[in-house]
């Protein structure tokens, strides 16, 4: 494990953050697009022997102190029995368009049996990992999944979505079934934290978040009380109110369109605050981005070690295709350099 991802789920002060990525393993990687030049990424992510070395590879590669399973969110959906291939994006062989398309469904018994490759990845993947190093795993958010079921992306709106929301609940009665066992799968096999990551729940508004989504969610924390971490991606404040802050959070995720400084003073927390560098000015020339970054610390520059307790230093979302990964390297050496050399 991890001292310091440990001290920011415990929320204990440290004048150094963690750091971890969404997505940090994956395209803008040499090594990582070496191996898919020999696999399939079906096979990145089932194989144990595949999953663990991609896994491994981004923390040897950039230092993270933490390690995340590599996966894919929609393997539920293709458990489910909908089809699932990768051309190279997800491409589901039917979407849901009326409740007579639930009797096609696998009941939960038979989709969790196709998703115990993920323990296995889990297992495989901690076990290559250096011992200083923590793992975390992930699964997708009841919107994100459903948007993904019906409109076979995340493109636009998600409107085919939100035409047939009647769906919605029953859906989610069947991935709550099996997101249950699998969040148990991935605890037990080494993860010490299981994030859910809500990237397209951003589409649906405020009210219908806190009445149909944020009981979800609970029904999920109150049955692994702080092993469970959250990340919405375009959301905003008046989604969040003390029911969702009350929750025994392992952490959230804040993307950049937040002031993190901001929630750090403002928000209630339980566990870490992870966030939230804008992913896209890595790709900014090599002296424009190191302006840039430098700018992006000074919000701390008056924030104590106390304020920041809980902070696990990352990006808005995920690493993008074609990231520089010599400026990944400089974001994780400079953050590390600034923290440890201010007062």
């Amino acid at each position: 494990m991890n001292e310091k991802f440990q001290n920011a789920l415990q929320r204990k002060e440290q004048k150094v953050p963690p750091i971890w990525l969404m997505r940090q393993a994956g395209r803008y990687q040499k090594t990582y697009r070496a191996l898919r030049e020999k696999h399939s990424f079906i096979d990145l992510c089932k194989k144990p022997e595949l999953s663990s070395l991609v896994g491994l590879n981004a923390v040897k590669e950039f230092d993270f102190d933490v390690a995340i399973l590599f996966s894919d969110l929609l393997f539920p959906l293709e458990a489910f029995g909908m089809g699932l291939d990768y051309k190279p994006g997800p491409i589901l062989g039917w979407q849901l368009e009326s409740k007579d398309d639930f009797k096609k469904y696998a009941s939960t018994d038979e989709a969790f049996e196709k998703m115990k490759f993920q323990g296995e990845c889990t297992k495989a993947t901690r076990e290559v990992l250096p011992k200083d190093k923590s793992l975390i795993g992930f699964v997708g958010g009841f919107w994100t999944l459903f948007g993904y079921a019906v409109d076979g992306s995340h493109k636009g709106g998600l409107t085919e979505s939100k035409k047939k929301i009647e769906l919605f609940e029953e859906f989610s009665d069947h991935l709550l079934k099996l997101l249950l066992r699998n969040i148990q799968l991935q605890l037990d096999n080494g993860a010490e934290v299981v994030m859910v990551f809500d990237t397209a729940v951003g589409e649906v508004s405020a009210e219908f978040y806190k009445t149909n989504i944020v009981p979800k969610l609970k029904t999920l924390v109150e049955a692994f009380p702080n092993k469970l971490g959250y990340y919405s991606k375009a959301t905003c404040g008046s989604y969040f109110d003390d029911e969702f802050f009350n929750l025994k959070w392992a952490g959230t995720g804040w993307d950049h369109r937040w002031d993190l400084s901001e929630v750090i003073k403002n928000y209630k927390h339980n566990g870490f605050i992870q966030g939230n560098f804008d992913q896209s000015y890595i790709h900014q020339e090599s002296e424009l981005f190191k302006k840039t970054l430098e700018s992006y610390l000074h919000q701390y520059d008056h924030i104590s070690d106390a304020d920041l307790r809980g902070w696990v230093a990352g990006l808005g979302h995920g690493v993008l295709p074609k990231t520089p990964e010599d400026n990944v390297k400089y974001y994780v050496n400079r953050l590390r350099e600034y923290f440890e050399s201010r007062g």
